[in-house]
């Protein structure tokens, strides 16, 4: 067995049926604005984010897609109809002129990812059944020099998702499932695939400072730093007893460096991080089980303690 793989978050073309595969099992999930994948806990704000999510599982490749659909809602009781209205009040609306409302188109992101290069340079290397970056392609690199004879058929819009429908701004085609979504055949043609872009510039963008949420438990401190992009083979977190040192490259050529000396002792072994799309996760284990009323012991503090289980923010 052989073909493309249609598993969540993998999309590879194989030919070892016992080649690992990283995807998603579970269904996507879109919540009063967030999406991620019922079977992880990341959820993210962006579509461009959520195809970023990394996938969850390692199993083998397949050519059926044994995704499970989405659960329906549940079946709520309607409410008993409202008590009849009185003649008057009848009377005063069917005298009123008909007026048809208008209902808002949606609109685009507040901010849009940046476009994407026009090809790619031919300085760089492609790797190996790398996938085309552009929207709704999903082509594979053969290894083929004939690249003037590949047909990138994409979107080059956003995608628009609007009261259960579900579509690119780019063409007129709305569906109502995810997956019907991800079939949409591209509305745009372009000779040549975009697999890899451009080379970055030399150089690296320092990132002063990022913003940081945390809450505590009686055993832990669990801190969020928010830096989208990070590059999670090249970051490194340096958990000490009483500090941690950062040093997160982006794969937008961004990087953020700096120290952080902690209120309280810290549990160096037992603590752990994460890397995800938008963020970098941190479950600092308390050394003596003290109340932070601070992340940081050089940040400001109102002489008051923070509730165990509330969230504090630095």
């Amino acid at each position: 067995m052989s073909g493309k793989c249609v598993h969540k978050g993998c999309g590879k073309t194989f030919s070892d049926p016992e080649e690992d595969c990283l995807y998603h099992p579970g269904p996507p999930v879109f919540h009063e604005g967030q999406k991620g994948w019922k079977c992880c806990k990341p959820r993210v704000l962006t579509f461009e984010e959520f195809l970023a999510i990394p996938p969850c599982t390692t199993g083998k490749h397949s050519i059926v897609d044994d995704t499970p659909a989405p659960e329906p809602p549940k079946a709520t009781e309607a409410p008993p109809p409202p008590p009849p209205a009185p003649v008057d009040a009848v009377k005063a609306v069917s005298e009123r002129p008909a007026i048809s409302p208008a209902i808002a188109p949606p609109t685009p992101p507040a901010n849009p990812p940046p476009a994407e290069p026009e090809s790619d340079d031919p300085s760089l290397e492609i790797p190996a059944n790398a996938t085309c970056r552009r929207k709704g392609c999903g082509a594979t690199y053969t290894g083929s020099t004939a690249r003037d004879d590949e047909k990138c058929v994409h979107h080059p819009g956003h995608p628009v998702f609007h009261e259960g429908s579900k579509g690119w701004s780019c063409c007129k085609r709305r569906v109502l499932e995810f997956d019907q979504f991800l079939k949409i055949t591209g509305c745009t043609e372009k000779i040549r695939h975009l697999f890899v872009g451009q080379a970055k510039p030399p150089g690296e963008e320092k990132v002063e400072s990022v913003r940081n949420d945390f809450y505590q438990t009686t055993s832990s401190v669990n801190v969020s730093l928010y830096l989208k992009k990070i590059d999670k083979e090249r970051a490194r977190v340096d958990l000490a007893a009483t500090s941690i040192t950062f040093d997160l490259p982006t794969t937008d050529n961004k990087r953020f460096q700096d120290t952080y000396n902690l209120f309280a002792p810290i549990d160096a072994e037992k603590s752990s991080f994460r890397v995800l799309g938008t963020k970098l996760e941190l479950t600092l284990v308390k050394a003596d089980g003290t109340s932070w009323p601070v992340l940081r012991s050089d940040d400001k503090w109102s002489g008051e303690r923070i509730q165990i289980g509330n969230a504090g923010r630095a």
